[in-house]
């Protein structure tokens, strides 16, 4: 088989109909060999003999689209010094664009002696691992009727995010076919889109779906790693995603599922795990970046070359103080928008990308990098602002582009509607926007991506019926998830037979759903909270890949989907909550006598509130008026946005609190939108008296004249 010399760019493998162009980056390498593989799993070894700036290069003709292959990086072995190449070993290409196969654990994938750490181990991997393969440039990208593909390019103050699990979500659907359920082609199935449309989502942002890696360490347990925060190929959509056993097809099959989501107008954002790789600490196996140029993929130790930095808590940290590291990265988020169309990334444990040298800096190379990038600084990018390193929790500290998963609105209002005291005051800026954590820089309350739920936690289900976490079924004596959840049971651990119970319950969920999507900034719903998905308790359900973290469509609670549905038109239809700028505080002329403020919090007599009362500990009962006169946005032609004005009245104690109307300078009537604990009169008169039931929240809007 011949090998020509080819080109030294771009990275990866590239057919071009006549054959296939190869090139790898390795600067510590002596030589490297391309591995190519037949149907039968016969190995063919090309030297790759040119290398230009690092990258070793070579073109094979004849070789074209699903050809298998990987590498073979010989060079010293020395691990004290951070130096791990085992020729021995195949590995995966960085840039692969689909995998094919599964890892056979055992002593093959390790390029050490199990018995001697510091000894290499000449056992050959090649039939234990993943296997790369070339993918075929091309799709069609146009509908039946000749119209392309385009971004949905929602603005973020209209977004409502969607965090689903490719598998969990479809794995029990009665409406996907059975050989589509927990694949791509399942998200993307007519039934699913039109449960999201419903529910008045914007966007799906699905749980890693790069390739990922099986630990061993779940399998020897009978688990699964099921969130999939494992990354090992960062081009590549997961293979066992997919419901076609092609690797082409894999990634075919993702871009139809793009393509469908765009049709309908929902945008797809993936979450992203940059900070680290599957192949853990200095005891994990050699897969690809660590047999390929081990010291410019990882942060090692400094002084002590041997072991990684760990800021993620699992074994090593991405090096993005190195340029190719750091090229990796910014081509693979381009490779995502360009080729596979999608609209977004939120970055997992993002407080490790800008750690450049060792404190986080919002200054560093990466945030540059995405800020000046013609392709990905025109998509949306949230960050997880944290990680476990010292320093690592960075809320509200993100650079102005970015947008941020608010973990401080989580807290507070989990505590606002359990009762915790001292509450009332950070309720009210959580609702807001959080203009302490993003006004300062400049940005608006988009930059808050509010959540109540999240894939890491307690569903919602869940919330409200554990005290405590009952994670015993992942084999680590219930010791690993989150001990302190913010939760309560209402004196019940787990299911009830108390129908009191199950009704506080139900309504302390309409509570949090109807804060979330009724808050300034961006509401993201955890997938099946509007079903009434449980874990049973479990909080930390990474490797429950079974029933129990599958939704289960048949026991949907069809109430709580219709509520949601309903707080997702009532936020579509009225920009006053979904404001683009923070709320002054000050009067609005809205052109008859009464100039009432943007924003007016009162008290349950419908006096102000004031500075005691903001002050008070035991304070859990609210009303907010937001004046619909009072928006200082413009919509897309450049006209003054006007809403109706609304009156959204909070009582998390636990008794009944009677709330009087405001005077008719605010509203002669109001109407009722969405009432938490269930029937109510439909309409009320200024200074009119209404009981809000305990933990319950009531919406009216106002409507002026008789």
């Amino acid at each position: 088989m011949e090998i020509w010399p080819g080109k030294d760019h771009p990275l990866g493998a590239h057919a071009d109909g006549q054959g296939t162009n190869f090139a790898l980056f390795s600067d510590g390498a002596q030589a490297v060999q391309l591995c190519l593989f037949d149907d039968a799993g016969a190995e063919t070894r090309l030297p790759l003999t040119e290398v230009d700036g690092y990258v070793w290069h070579g073109y094979v003709p004849g070789v074209g689209a699903g050809q298998h292959y990987g590498y073979r990086v010989d060079g010293p072995w020395e691990p004290a010094n951070g130096l791990r190449f085992n020729v021995n070993k195949l590995l995966l290409d960085p840039y692969a664009r689909a995998v094919s196969g599964n890892i056979v654990w055992g002593q093959p994938m390790y390029a050490y002696d199990f018995a001697q750490p510091l000894t290499r181990n000449d056992e050959d991997s090649a039939a234990h691992s993943y296997r790369s393969v070339v993918v075929p440039d091309g799709f069609d990208w146009t509908d039946a009727h000749g119209r392309a593909d385009a971004h949905p390019d929602v603005p973020y103050h209209q977004s409502v995010i969607y965090e689903a699990h490719v598998k969990g979500l479809t794995a029990l659907h009665p409406d996907v076919p059975e050989h589509q359920r927990g694949t791509y082609a399942g998200v993307g199935h007519p039934a699913v889109v039109a449960h999201l449309k419903n529910l008045g989502v914007t966007a799906v942002e699905l749980m890693p779906v790069h390739q990922f890696v099986q630990d061993n360490a779940l399998e020897v347990k009978g688990l699964r790693n099921y969130w999939g925060y494992n990354t090992i190929g960062f081009f590549a959509p997961h293979n066992e995603y997919a419901s076609s056993s092609d690797p082409c097809g894999q990634v075919r099959e993702f871009k139809e599922m793009v393509k469908e989501l765009h049709a309908n107008g929902l945008e797809v954002i993936l979450d992203v795990v940059y900070n680290h790789t599957a192949e853990g600490n200095h005891l994990g196996p050699t897969l690809s970046f660590r047999g390929i140029d081990n010291d410019a993929y990882y942060r090692l130790i400094e002084g002590e070359p041997e072991h990684y930095l760990d800021y993620t808590g699992t074994g090593n940290s991405f090096n993005v103080r190195e340029p190719h590291a750091l090229q990796l990265i910014m081509d693979s988020l381009r490779y995502w928008v360009t080729e596979m169309h999608v609209d977004g990334f939120r970055f997992d444990l993002a407080a490790t990308l800008a750690r450049e040298f060792y404190d986080v800096d919002k200054l560093s190379t990466f945030f540059e990098m995405v800020q000046q990038d013609p392709v990905v600084s025109q998509v949306k990018l949230i960050a997880e602002p944290w990680d476990l390193g010292p320093g690592g929790y960075q809320v509200g500290n993100f650079p102005p582009q970015w947008t941020e998963w608010n973990g401080k609105f989580r807290d507070t209002v989990r505590d606002f509607w359990r009762g915790e005291p001292a509450t009332l005051g950070e309720f009210a800026t959580r609702l807001t926007g959080s203009s302490d954590l993003y006004g300062h820089s400049g940005r608006r309350p988009v930059a808050s991506i509010n959540f109540v739920t999240a894939h890491d936690g307690f569903t919602l289900a869940d919330l409200v019926s554990y005290n405590n976490k009952h994670n015993e079924a992942n084999g680590e004596d219930n010791r690993d998830g989150e001990s302190h959840n913010r939760s309560w049971n209402f004196g019940v651990e787990g299911p009830a037979d108390d129908a009191g119970i199950n009704v506080l319950r139900a309504r302390q969920q309409r509570n949090f759903l109807t804060t979330l999507l009724l808050s300034q900034g961006v509401p993201m719903i955890l997938h099946g909270d509007e079903l009434g998905r449980t874990q049973n308790g479990n909080n930390n359900a990474y490797a429950q890949d079974s029933p129990l973290t599958w939704i289960n469509w048949a026991a949907a609670d069809t109430e709580l989907v219709d509520f949601v549905s309903r707080l997702g038109r009532l936020r579509a239809a009225h920009p006053v909550f979904r404001r683009r700028r923070f709320f002054s505080g000050r009067p609005v002329d809205r052109g008859d006598d009464a100039e009432l403020p943007d924003i007016v919090w009162l008290r349950p007599d419908s006096a102000a509130m004031t500075a005691a009362d903001w002050d008070n500990a035991m304070g859990r009962s609210v009303g907010v008026y937001l004046n619909g006169d009072g928006i200082p946005d413009c919509d897309a032609r450049g006209q003054a946005v006007v809403d109706d004005s609304f009156l959204m009245l909070f009582n998390a104690s636990e008794d009944g609190v009677n709330f009087t109307l405001p005077s008719a300078e605010y509203a002669q009537r109001w109407v009722v939108e969405i009432h938490t604990d269930g029937p109510i009169a439909s309409h009320f008169g200024a200074g009119d008296v209404v009981p809000v039931a305990s933990r319950s929240a009531l919406i009216l809007r106002a409507i002026h004249g008789r």
